[in-house]
């Protein structure tokens, strides 16, 4: 025992203990095919699966770094809102919630704005950030999305949003609900002003969000394979007491039904979006 403690247990922690440095993360396996990609090769091939093209969500970052690089996208700053305006507390205060989101991604709240450049064509382009609790809309998300409209009018930019969200934001009540009716109203101003406004929907845009502004676009694009909808798959099945479609609420069931313009793979969103500025703009 004592030649097994002292001379082969040493041993082998030496061998774990000079591979801790490896990254747990150089795999991932696609849900939907069970490929093994290496990260390198999902990075390279736009977090798509060379298999079976199963669009992997990416982060806000990621998705502003695809589009315009590193040196195209100028955020806009927002106006920073009085946090908890209902004093609200579930498991935890909301005002700790928003502390610990702020924290872990570095930013103020769930949407970004900022003047984008496609092409040759300038825009004003927002993002909702799902890894901010899940990018749920608040008075911080309407008050960027009505900035965005107004300058987008000021500056006579088109205007274009990518949605990720679950919806309305629970902590802030009637508070959040009343930014589907403002938001509206934004879109409302931006067609009385001839602006053109585009929606981007990726996976997921649900609730609240697909209930106003993201349904609202001159003309709306779905990213490949996103989950779009209001209520939830199963919440629909039990009160219709009926089963769905496999594919029920993804970009390519609505586009079959009507609600959506067209379906795009992720790799081609920036050639689509110019190709649909170049039309308006000959227009």
């Amino acid at each position: 025992m004592n030649w097994l403690t002292n001379f082969v247990k040493p041993k082998l922690s030496a061998l774990v203990g000079s591979r801790k440095d490896v990254p747990d993360n150089l795999w991932k396996n696609c849900p939907n095919c069970g490929n093994m990609m290496h990260h390198k090769d999902l990075y390279e091939n736009f977090h798509v699966c060379n298999s079976c093209d199963h669009h992997f969500r990416v982060s806000v970052d990621r998705r502003i770094e695809i589009l315009f690089g590193t040196n195209k996208f100028k955020e806009i700053e927002l106006e920073k809102l009085k946090d908890d305006p209902l004093n609200f507390t579930d498991k935890k205060k909301y005002k700790d919630r928003l502390k610990e989101y702020r924290k872990k991604t570095n930013r103020h709240d769930a949407f970004i704005l900022g003047n984008g450049e496609f092409e040759n064509y300038s825009t004003i382009t927002g993002f909702m950030n799902f890894d901010f609790m899940g990018g749920s809309m608040g008075r911080a998300v309407g008050a960027g999305i009505v900035k965005g409209a107004q300058t987008a009018i000021s500056q006579k930019k088109p205007y274009i949003i990518f949605t990720c969200s679950g919806g309305a934001r629970m902590q802030e009540g009637i508070i959040s609900l009343m930014q589907m009716p403002r938001t509206v109203a934004a879109i409302e101003l931006l067609h009385r002003n001839i602006i053109p406004y585009l929606v981007v929907l990726t996976d997921p845009t649900t609730g609240g969000v697909t209930a106003s502004f993201a349904m609202l676009g001159d003309i709306t694009i779905a990213e490949t394979g996103s989950t779009i909808g209001f209520a939830g798959k199963r919440v629909i099945k039990d009160t219709i007491r009926e089963e769905l479609p496999i594919d029920f609420q993804k970009a390519e069931y609505l586009k079959t039904h009507g609600m959506v313009d067209m379906v795009v793979h992720r790799k081609d969103l920036k050639g689509t979006i110019v190709k649909i500025l170049d039309h308006i703009n000959n227009n």
